[in-house]
């Protein structure tokens, strides 16, 4: 067992940021799969698009562990509005024809309200990350 020195930071090593990173990334699938189980309609819907950019945040910090939650977000923020906005080319709709994994990743009908709930998951996921930092800064486990 490693013992910190007196006055320094614990910093996790980054297989350990990675371990959460995945740890959280099942629990968002969960969420998800689970509001859609238990609800429909908009809810459902809305709710789907912002736990989108909550998995991916949860990428960008599986592939980066030390990256800033700041950045994380704006990260999942930006793929998630360009994968909206590719749907006005129809280009991710041809390709949901023919995989469902591409309809899973990059749906098929552009929907402005999304771009709306894609910044709420990015704020979420913000928020989470930083708080998770802070703690960790403290000495929290």
């Amino acid at each position: 067992m490693k013992v910190k020195p007196a006055g320094q930071p614990f910093i996790p090593a980054p297989s350990a940021h990675r371990a959460a990173a995945a740890a959280a990334a099942l629990v968002t699938v969960a969420a998800g799969l689970g509001v859609r189980a238990v609800t429909g309609g908009d809810f459902a819907k809305y709710a789907g698009d912002a736990l989108y950019t909550v998995l991916v945040h949860t990428v960008v910090v599986f592939l980066a562990p030390r990256v800033r939650p700041p950045v994380a977000a704006g990260a999942a923020l930006v793929f998630s509005w360009a994968v909206e906005l590719a749907q006005l080319t129809g280009v991710p709709a041809e390709l949901s024809r023919g995989s469902v994994v591409a309809r899973l990743v990059l749906g098929s009908t552009f929907n402005a309200p999304d771009l709306l709930w894609y910044a709420v998951g990015a704020g979420l996921a913000w928020a989470v990350h930083a708080r998770l930092v802070s703690w960790r800064a403290a000495g929290r486990p």
